[in-house]
């Protein structure tokens, strides 16, 4: 036997073990590293910028959400993520648009005296609302529905040409027979009074829900085309009520009369109604998602993605005088990604899976971003082990982890590191992806989805600023968001079947 070369392969493999130790120390401090880049106020200062009145609310396919495209592309650029297209890291596509403009106008006029409602507390347009300049006639016409099939009809006995009509904005709780009415879209509900010759609609909240719906910013519209000459008005529920003072009802009275018999009341009203409003709508405007790539080291892995991801968009302003911040939904998320890519880049951490750093555009009008990459990938989607996306994670009093009953591995993994660190995480959890991980989920692909608890509080109303947030859990989520696809990239975490 050769001795001196039994010796020297002996002492090889002795310190194999070490080399990999030291291998997984220097991870571990990598890992810790970026970790300590992330901080409250690095956050804030972001969510400040992405939520000011420069960027007017970030409605997609705006100048203010140009602006805030331009900010996310410069930091993925200035940190070295790689583009995705001739040194581009926008992936364009087009939506619907819908600029709301001055001037702008709505009073209840009667013999007796007008009001002039306040624009963003009275009530807000629908981002849809078309234009219009009229003065005329109000009528309640109950949910706004009419289908024969089902037998109920708002519309019949009541003559609403040339009228503005009163509806209630979502449809109605009960079913007749076995067979409900669905959510109903404010499209479809504007569209049924043009054809029954109306010039305008009054939106208004269920009086008699527990916590009834403000006024809100929203750019969700449903399937149809565009009325460009129908204004769209969301009131508050005083102001219906002004409009029923001489009518023998209060709007609590009227629901509650259709409820219960599953009929409909409609009436008319004795004030008029002045809307004024210009509205400069675009089929086709172009708008983007923002894409920014950290290529991953291992041979075999390096082909394998893993997506971070956040909407960049909000629900835009109307007129010169309102505009929604947006600032937990989701300049918050927005924040937390680039945040969490700028600390890969400080610690100079080297993945091994590749990830895919993606700000998504127009969430608000109906995951339109999401969608538009899943139709088409920039990484194949059969290779894609998982999406981690953030939306409204900075106002709330603790982190749920969504979608963990669709993929539980992933879940389980994320719950874990947060045992180990902030526990903040609740148990509670659902499945069918979420908002911008739902049309992944959809193809098959493992998705966890960042948001804190009771979060909703500020959701599309002006006061949705960065003073509300609280600021721990801000940081907490956004280390959590960090260490969970920072262990899903460096190969920890395989991909799971996902559970429909």
């Amino acid at each position: 036997m050769n001795w001196k070369l039994f010796y020297i392969v002996l002492g090889c493999l002795s310190i194999i073990p070490i080399l990999g130790l030291r291998m997984f120390d220097n991870d571990l401090q990598k890992e810790k590293e970026g970790l300590s880049y992330i901080n409250k106020n690095s956050l804030i200062n972001t969510v400040t910028y992405l939520a000011s009145p420069e960027l007017e609310g970030r409605l997609a396919g705006s100048p203010g959400y140009y602006k805030a495209a331009e900010y996310a592309s410069n930091i993925f650029s200035k940190i070295g993520l790689r583009p995705i297209d001739n040194n581009s890291y926008f992936q364009f596509f087009n939506v619907e648009y819908n600029e709301i403009k001055e001037p702008i106008l709505f009073k209840l006029i009667d013999d007796k005296k007008s009001i002039e409602y306040k624009l963003g507390n009275d009530y807000v347009f629908r981002g849809f609302t078309g234009s219009g300049n009229v003065t005329a006639d109000v009528v309640f016409c109950g949910y706004g529905l009419s289908d024969t099939q089902k037998g109920y009809d708002d519309y019949a006995g009541v003559n609403v040409k040339d009228k503005i009509v009163m509806v209630f904005k979502y449809n109605p709780k009960w079913k007749i027979g076995d067979s409900d009415f669905g959510n109903g879209n404010p499209r479809e509900k504007a569209a049924l009074a043009a054809q029954h010759g109306a010039v305008g609609i009054l939106f208004v909240s269920l009086p008699n829900d527990i916590k009834p719906q403000k006024t809100i910013g929203s750019t969700v519209a449903g399937s149809g085309e565009q009325n460009v000459n129908f204004p769209e008005l969301h009131i508050d529920l005083p102001v219906a009520n002004d409009f029923l003072r001489n009518s023998g009802y209060t709007l609590k009275e009227l629901q509650t009369k259709i409820d219960s018999l599953h009929k409909p009341f409609s009436t008319y009203l004795l004030p008029k109604a002045q809307i004024m409003v210009t509205a400069k709508y675009n089929k086709e405007q172009k708008t983007m998602n923002i894409i920014g790539v950290l290529p991953g080291t291992d041979e075999k892995l390096k082909d394998e993605y893993v997506i971070l991801s956040a909407h960049l968009d909000h629900v835009g302003k109307q007129g010169d005088r309102i505009y929604f911040p947006g600032a937990n939904d989701n300049a918050s998320g927005s924040a937390a990604l680039l945040e969490i890519a700028k600390a890969f880049q400080k610690a100079e951490i080297k993945p091994k899976r590749t990830i895919v750093f993606v700000l998504f555009s127009s969430e608000e009008a109906g995951l339109l971003g999401a969608t538009n990459y899943v139709k088409n990938p920039i990484f194949p989607l059969d290779k894609t082990v998982a999406i981690l996306n953030m939306d409204c994670i900075g106002y709330g009093d603790s982190i749920q982890l969504g979608n963990g009953k669709s993929a539980p591995n992933l879940w389980n993994m994320a719950k874990e590191i947060d045992k180990n660190n902030a526990n903040f995480t609740v148990q509670n959890t659902w499945n069918g992806g979420g908002a911008d991980a739902s049309p992944f989920h959809d193809k098959g692909i493992p998705a966890l989805y960042f948001v804190t608890t009771n979060s909703y509080e500020h959701l599309h109303y002006m006061t949705d600023t960065p003073e509300t947030l609280n600021q721990p859990l801000f940081e907490n989520i956004t280390k959590l968001a960090y260490l969970t696809i920072y262990n899903v990239a460096m190969g920890n975490y395989n991909r799971e079947t996902v559970i429909k």
